[in-house]
């Protein structure tokens, strides 16, 4: 009986022993302070457990359950491939796996059920073998990513490395977005971006996890897609005849030159980047701004405007009165038949019809838009002027038109001066509180707030050693803080749990006026694109600023073997986020 106990008790000391040394051996990199051993990963995972060991990449056995879908499986396809001319190391000489496995009982983290798929992933790295689970193509997208983040940076080049040290650290990932939405806004109507280019800026939304690609197409300064059923919006609407030079409140200067000859997307090329893009688990969106910011169109159509012109592509910034007649039926068919080609051309769920910055200068003094107002029974009220909710009707029509093709429509933060369509998705630009009404009035929001988010601001307040820019401040440092549920109105209510669900996403905008080519581009995008990806995807509680910083300094070697230009600000100076 004696002999019983003893050896009970020594079983037992035993397992406690065994115990404490695997939980002295596992750390939490989440809530971990030594960040010397922690991996170098942005967005870091919700969730991650390091372990002793590590895991030889080299030669393992890639293994792909069937159940996969096929761009799942081209995707780790390619992954295998790369890995193995990388390494120099054939795949499957080794008695080391790596297996990707479909989960469907995953749960995401976020509230939003944008696109309604599971986001989320796992993975579980032993000595032996890497097991990768997933509930969807985008799951797997990012569990690729997380590897090839923990992976030496030699991974992200073309060259074979086969000195790296080719290894996995042993740990388990659980690891979702906190928002279903994570877009960056391209503008390409003031300045232009090749096919190669967009790819290259899509490249990089990939490595951030991000799965949305805002493409704005069409503005007062140039036109950039073909429309085959009105050949002159590219013919004559993509070409301005010169280009403001400095700051449009201040500057009376032009440069002569003309722009914009051939820098339109024909039909085949818009389907090259949105197939390119699905490759990578990435949406992309296409704005076709109105019923303002039409003087691309207006030059080549004169007669949709309240004066029939002249009118020519604008070659300054800002905000022109002239916009789309509303009180002309030919405007309605116009709008209608470019919508009807966007649908053919891009398989999103949404299309975004701009909605911003109309001045209802011209309606007011236009018999036709007057007369629709009469006709439709619109009046002034406390809140806003007939012509207001005139704008409101032609969103409508809009959304209407789109819904019957089976499309939402997402629009600026203005829709909310008038009537807000039925199933619109609203965009924050100004602040923050225009998302959170919109949210209290029951519509999706995407918060894209210029203060935080808009990437064509100054990088340093030393504005006169840098490139011309948006007059304002915007470090890497403020660029992370940014908390999208933080109304700039201190006696607002809190937003409810219900109507935080509302806003689906963050977005970060970057807009071309002072960004004439692809090397001003990445130099006003990188590393603060980084900083974005850490808010769309961390939970507040998980976000760590020395661990990001950190991640940085990889994310620098990243850069410069993928050839991106930088901007080295926050390598330069210590920032420190309020």
């Amino acid at each position: 009986m004696c002999s019983s106990i003893d050896n009970l008790i020594f079983f037992v000391m035993r397992a406690i022993t065994l115990f404490c040394f695997v939980m002295a051996m596992t750390i939490s990199c989440c809530r971990n302070s030594d960040l010397s051993i922690c991996p170098d990963i942005v967005p870091f995972p919700q969730e991650m457990t390091l372990s002793r060991g590590t895991f030889d990449v080299a030669g393992a056995s890639i293994i792909v359950s069937e159940e996969l879908d096929g761009l799942s499986k081209k995707y780790i396809a390619d992954f295998a491939s790369h890995l193995s001319e990388i390494t120099g190391v054939k795949e499957g000489t080794s008695r080391n796996r790596i297996v990707f496995m479909r989960e469907e009982s995953m749960q995401p983290s976020c509230d939003s059920t944008f696109f309604k798929v599971d986001q989320s992933y796992s993975i579980d790295i032993s000595r032996r073998s890497v097991l990768v689970k997933a509930g969807s193509m985008n799951g797997f997208v990012y569990a690729v990513q997380t590897l090839k983040q923990m992976l030496p940076v030699e991974i992200y080049g073309t060259g074979q490395a086969s000195d790296a040290e080719w290894t996995l650290p042993c740990c388990t990932v659980k690891d979702s977005p906190r928002f279903g939405y994570r877009g960056m806004l391209l503008d390409v109507s003031r300045y232009f971006s090749t096919v190669d280019e967009i790819k290259k800026f899509i490249d990089m939304m990939e490595i951030s996890k991000m799965n949305v690609f805002h493409w704005h197409l069409t503005d007062d300064q140039g036109w950039r897609i073909e429309i085959k059923k009105y050949p002159e919006l590219t013919a004559t609407g993509s070409k301005r005849r010169h280009t403001l030079v400095g700051h449009h409140h201040v500057s009376n200067t032009y440069d002569g030159r003309p722009y914009g000859e051939g820098m339109w997307y024909s039909h085949e090329q818009v389907r090259e980047v949105v197939d390119y893009a699905a490759s990578k688990g990435i949406t992309v969106i296409p704005e076709i701004d109105l019923p303002g910011h039409m003087m691309g169109a207006l030059a080549a159509y004169p007669e949709l405007g309240c004066t029939g012109g002249p009118y020519e592509v604008w070659g300054k910034w800002g905000i022109s009165n002239d916009v789309l007649c509303a009180g002309k039926d030919a405007s309605y068919v116009f709008l209608k038949n470019v919508l009807e080609e966007v649908c053919e051309l891009f398989p999103s769920e949404y299309i975004h019809i701009g909605g911003d910055e109309c001045p209802k200068t011209r309606w007011e003094m236009c018999p036709r838009c007057q007369a629709m107002i009469a006709e439709l029974g619109l009046i002034d009220d406390e809140r806003h002027s007939a012509e207001h909710y005139l704008q409101s009707h032609v969103m409508k029509q809009m959304s209407d038109f789109l819904a019957e093709r089976g499309k939402k429509i997402l629009c600026w933060e203005e829709v909310l001066q008038g009537e807000v369509a039925p199933g619109a998705t609203v965009m924050a630009w100004r602040k923050n509180k225009y998302g959170h009404q919109a949210a209290r009035l029951g519509h999706d929001a995407v918060m894209t707030t210029r203060t935080h988010l808009y990437l064509d601001r100054y990088q340093s307040e030393d504005k006169g050693n840098e490139p011309l820019a948006h007059s304002s401040y915007l470090p890497v440092s403020m660029v992370w803080s940014y908390d999208p549920f933080i109304s700039e109105d201190e006696d607002a209510e809190p937003l409810t749990d219900e109507q935080k669900s509302h806003i689906i996403g963050i977005q970060s905008n970057v807009w071309r006026e002072y960004i004439p080519n692809n090397n001003h581009l990445e130099y006003m995008v990188y590393p603060r694109m980084a900083a974005v990806a850490e808010v769309q995807w961390l939970m507040p509680e998980n976000k760590d600023w020395s661990r990001f910083r950190k991640g940085l300094d990889k994310m620098r070697r990243v850069y410069d073997i993928m050839g991106y230009g930088y901007a080295l600000h926050v390598w330069n100076e210590e920032q420190i986020p309020e």
